[in-house]
């Protein structure tokens, strides 16, 4: 079985790239292992969600659909548009990567990547693999990877036109055409999301009691072609662009940030022989942030990245059972602004090789990666698994996998702070990048038809973690361990399909005992639907424990749950309408804190809010 499941991943590989047909009749999976294969055999932990889920869940933010990821929480400080942090697995925002198409999306000055600002209606399909994987993709993969692919073609031609709107203004416009034929796929698609927006903050300091909009146009593109059963190439681009209002809670004044989130990258898939399947991409990518307020001679920053990489993989087929996969990676920072890093630009180049095996009783994987970065010099990761099958419906996987981060711009170049003829060092030039070592044992079951089980147990060990000294001068001096216990049901049952996802973990300072801010110990969602005919109804609970949002763990933030109902109704063969509720009970709770002179306040969150679709998808 092992063996025929290995057979059809190298099968279908040269008919598949990263960004263009990631699936076939029996589910596939990329981000794992920088491969299709089926998911089944994956051995790290992957969470999908596809098309059909955005849809289903009627999402109106990526931060929405993650949520639902075992081990993963999402902290935002304040309503639409806000930022947004995402906890993976007890690891910072940063220590996870992020891709769109395969292209690192990333800001080169702070390292967070601007989930906010992707639009799901350009979202085909995302992938989140739990645990690191930098001996696979580098720097930043300690908690893991998310990958998100935009829309894609398919054979005919597909319209769609789609108007929502809801509460605190709230209002979608979207539009696409998507078609093709056994060569040929495209798709193009624009959207307009806007929103009045909540208040974000509870003091009323200056201008603060005012609502903070958000606006996003967004715009994405994918087009491939394949000349004959050896040879694809294709193009994919996403353009998000927009600006979103938000609090001062220093000065009161009314400031404003415009962004531009854009991905663009271009593939060619070649068969060049019965064993050996060639991949090259070519990628750039852009975060711009423009940053200013009401008052005359207000404040303006800006911090934009540019990025260009280059990845070459191959897939050699060495016997029936045995495959080999070797890569080439290469990227470029540079970041411009109003501020004057004392370097703005630096490359990374890697090479990486990884083996698998697959046989009746046992497979195994092990892969090693080579970096080296123009500031902190080579870093070796590597990672190895073995799976053991228990008969047809069980497996166990034994796995050790390293990761590591490589210091930010700020942290690394960020000039020194004067005051008057007296300045003060504000980055750390002798960094060194965070290191991780993470060991985990999962079960996967498909204990029947209609159900399936998939848990870990994991321990994640960090060392040289970047923090700010008393000073305000980053130091490596933290290290952290992190034990968790991840699980993953799906189950039908009198014909409603639920979905219900645990997560406990324990995220500690071993220097100072604390456990690590802002990350909740227990999470747990829940969804569960029905279809009636042209009807479908659904429900979905998520609750959180309480958190520290601070180092010292002397601010404590309360655990809340979270209700939503959707409806949706397929009224005729191209209309349907959809309805959802949000925050059903009205729950008043923060995702973080502010300070001010007279006490420190949690950001506001949205109440009980509804938003009304219409998609029209007229047959062609």
């Amino acid at each position: 079985m092992r063996a025929s499941r290995l057979a059809l991943a190298i099968a279908v590989l040269p008919g598949l790239s990263l960004a263009s047909e990631p699936y076939v009749a029996e589910p596939l999976v990329i981000t794992s292992g920088r491969m299709p294969e089926p998911q089944a055999q994956a051995t790290a932990a992957t969470t999908v969600f596809e098309r059909d889920d955005i849809e289903r869940l009627q999402v109106s933010s990526v931060a929405e659909l993650l949520q639902r990821v075992p081990g993963l929480s999402v902290v935002r400080s304040g309503g639409t548009g806000s930022q947004t942090g995402v906890f993976l697995r007890g690891t910072s925002t940063a220590q996870t990567l992020v891709l769109v198409d395969g292209q690192r999306i990333a800001a080169a000055s702070s390292g967070t990547s601007s989930l906010e600002f992707l639009a799901p209606e350009q979202i085909e399909r995302i992938e989140v693999v739990r645990g690191a994987r930098s001996a696979l993709y580098g720097s930043d993969a300690i908690g893991g990877v998310i990958q998100i692919f935009t829309r894609k073609g398919e054979q005919g031609l597909a319209p769609y036109v789609r108007l929502a709107a809801g509460s605190d203004s709230t209002y979608q416009r979207s539009l696409g055409l998507s078609g093709g034929d056994e060569r040929t796929r495209f798709h193009l698609g624009a959207a307009l999301d806007e929103t009045a927006g909540i208040d974000a903050t509870r003091d009323g300091f200056g201008a603060n009691g005012d609502d903070d909009a958000y606006r996003n146009r967004s715009l994405s593109l994918s087009l491939s072609h394949r000349f004959d059963d050896s040879l694809q190439i294709g193009f994919n681009l996403l353009d998000q662009r927009g600006q979103v209002e938000y609090d001062d809670v220093f000065s009161g004044s009314l400031p404003t940030t415009d962004y531009l989130l854009s991905s663009a990258s271009g593939f060619i898939d070649a068969q060049l022989s019965d064993s050996w399947s060639s991949r090259l991409e070519l990628g750039h990518s852009e975060d711009k942030r423009d940053s200013g307020n009401d008052q005359p001679g207000g404040s303006v920053s800006q911090f934009n990245t540019y990025r260009d990489a280059a990845n070459w993989l191959n897939t050699l087929t060495l016997t029936e059972n045995q495959q080999l996969l070797l890569g080439l990676d290469w990227y470029e920072d540079r970041a411009q602004g109003t501020t004057d890093f004392v370097e703005d630009s630096r490359w990374n180049r890697a090479a990486f090789i990884q083996h698998r095996y697959s046989g009746e009783n046992f497979s195994t994987e092990i892969g090693l990666r080579h970096d080296d970065n123009q500031q902190f010099g080579d870093e070796n990761t590597w990672n190895a698994a073995l799976t053991l099958p228990l008969g047809n419906a069980n497996d166990l996987i034994l796995s050790y996998s390293e990761g590591f981060r490589a210091p930010t711009f700020n942290d690394l170049y960020y000039p020194d702070f004067c005051f008057g003829s007296m300045c003060f060092p504000s980055a750390n030039p002798e960094l060194t990048p965070e290191r991780s070592r993470s060991y985990e044992l999962q079960w996967r079951s498909r204990y029947s038809d209609t159900g399936s089980l998939q848990a870990s147990v994991y321990r994640t060990e960090i060392e040289d973690a970047i923090v700010l000294d008393e000073n305000f001068i980053p130091q490596n001096v933290q290290t952290a361990r992190i034990n968790g216990f991840e699980a993953a049901v799906q189950q039908e049952l009198f014909g409603w399909q639920g979905n219900l996802a645990l997560a406990l973990i324990d995220p500690r300072d071993r220097d100072s005992g604390h456990t690590l801010q802002r990350r909740a110990k227990r999470t747990l969602t829940l969804d569960i639907d029905r279809r009636f005919g042209d009807v479908s109804i659904g429900a979905g609970w998520r609750a959180l424990s309480g958190r520290y949002d601070d180092a010292e763990n002397q601010i404590r933030m309360s655990g809340y749950g979270l209700l939503s109902l959707r409806a949706a109704w397929q009224a005729t063969q191209e209309l349907g309408l959809s309805l959802k509720l949000d925050n059903l009970l009205d729950r008043d709770y923060a995702e973080a804190t502010y300070s001010r002179p007279n006490g420190r306040f949690g950001y506001n969150s949205a109440g009980r809010t509804a938003l009304l679709a219409v998609t029209w998808t007229p047959q062609i």
